[in-house]
């Protein structure tokens, strides 16, 4: 596991696989042996939904090789390619595919619960540009999953994340071109300014241009203030400067610009750059407790649970993130299904194991606090096992459940955690 805080669970065997070939026997042995299967990509879940007590660990990160075909705007990948790796194959082409934001997520849990990555606000959640999957069924049997064939698999697919009953092993990908120009905005804030720099951020939220990714980092050493305080920050994709600086005016409208600590009107960095920055927040080696949610209240609604997290704020490198989402009305027809306006995300991060106790409920608690206003939650930093919330439209889990029942009959894949 990624998270360095690993709970207590123990597979009975864990199978390492090295082509789809292996994935297909280890899914045969554990029916033989009656065996639950858990599957990891790359182990970045910080939660641990591929750990489970009892049965198997398959492990697929050896299913890494990737293929593009430049002509057509197509590439096949493994499930264990990590994302930051396929954006820089794909950039040698000029090419471009809405990997996740933080480096070594591999591309296998990541798809599978949605994938919000960069520039996910113009091309979509990253599930959206999965045009076919090829599955190991819990019979064993290899298909191809796609909106002419194995239809329904293909739906549960994109969005049924660690609740998925199948194995994939290779994923055919839409590709897109490469934004000509790749960079971003920045503020930054002492906490006393937290009401009106929040206040203006959802004030402005349904006028940020899709190419921004308009967030707001909260920690107790934001850059620039020298101490406790918010990071605006807006990345921004553009085919052109003039355009990116275009989509970043709205950010010379900022409530009480005045006073912030320090501001850079946009910085053309590309994405490795945007990697690093990502990296100082989401350290190797530590301790993780995350939770999360969607939600449309209103910033008065929202202040008294803001104003909590930061007053109870754990020390750096933990964080807050609220990012400016705003999806469209209307998506194709897939298990992903929650979402809203805004997606607010809290991570305690720390090192020693003696601070569990300190630091592991703080995350949970405040999302407790603040239930009534979310709208569900986000996969990639559910907690499920502690919090069970909405993480798809209720009918689209009543189908997951009903699908689960016709093509795994003896659940020999695990549900999501927090379910049976």
């Amino acid at each position: 596991m990624w998270n360095a805080r690993v709970p207590a669970r123990f597979p009975d065997v864990i199978v390492q696989a090295n082509d789809a070939a292996d994935v297909v026997a280890a899914v045969g042995l554990a029916r033989r042996e009656s065996l639950r299967v858990g599957v990891c990509s790359g182990g970045h879940s910080w939660a641990g939904n591929h750990l489970r007590d009892g049965g198997m660990l398959l492990d697929v990160s050896r299913l890494d090789d990737v293929h593009v075909d430049r002509a057509a705007m197509r590439a096949t990948t493994g499930p264990g390619r990590a994302g930051h790796e396929l954006s820089r194959m794909l950039a040698r082409q000029g090419l471009f595919f809405p990997s996740g934001h933080c480096p070594g997520v591999c591309v296998g849990g990541y798809l599978l619960q949605g994938g919000y990555g960069w520039n996910s606000r113009v091309v979509g959640p990253a599930c959206m540009s999965v045009e076919a999957l090829d599955v190991v069924t819990a019979s064993g049997e290899v298909v191809r999953a796609s909106a002419e064939e194995n239809a329904d698999l293909y739906w549960a697919a994109r969005g049924a994340g660690p609740g998925f009953f199948g194995v994939v092993t290779r994923f055919h990908l839409r590709l897109y071109r490469r934004p000509r120009v790749i960079g971003f905005g920045l503020q930054s804030y002492p906490m006393d300014m937290l009401e009106p720099v929040f206040r203006w951020v959802h004030e402005v939220r349904r006028e940020v241009p899709a190419a921004v990714e308009l967030q707001i980092l909260m920690s107790r050493a934001a850059t620039g203030v020298g101490g406790p305080g918010m990071v605006v920050v807006a990345p921004v994709f553009a085919d052109g400067l003039g355009e990116a600086l275009r989509a970043l005016a709205f950010m010379k409208g900022s409530k009480g610009r005045a006073k912030a600590a320090l501001r850079i009107p946009f910085v053309p960095s590309g994405q490795r750059l945007m990697y690093r920055g990502v990296t100082a927040h989401y350290p190797d080696g530590h301790r993780y407790a995350v939770d999360n949610m969607w939600t449309g209240a209103s910033i008065d609604e929202l202040l008294p649970g803001l104003q909590r997290i930061a007053e109870t704020l754990p020390p750096p490198p933990s964080h807050v993130l609220w990012m400016n989402w705003v999806p469209p009305r209307h998506r194709p027809d897939m298990a992903y299904s929650m979402e809203d306006d805004i997606y607010l995300a809290l991570y305690a991060v720390w090192k020693r194991a003696e601070d569990d106790a300190k630091h592991a409920p703080w995350a949970a608690q405040r999302m407790r606090e603040m239930a009534s206003l979310a709208t569900g939650c986000q996969l990639a930093d559910e907690n499920l096992g502690e919090r069970p919330a909405r993480f798809v439209a209720d009918a689209n889990l009543s189908r997951l459940d009903r699908l689960r029942a016709t093509h795994d009959p003896e659940g020999r894949f695990h549900p999501w955690m927090g379910r049976p």
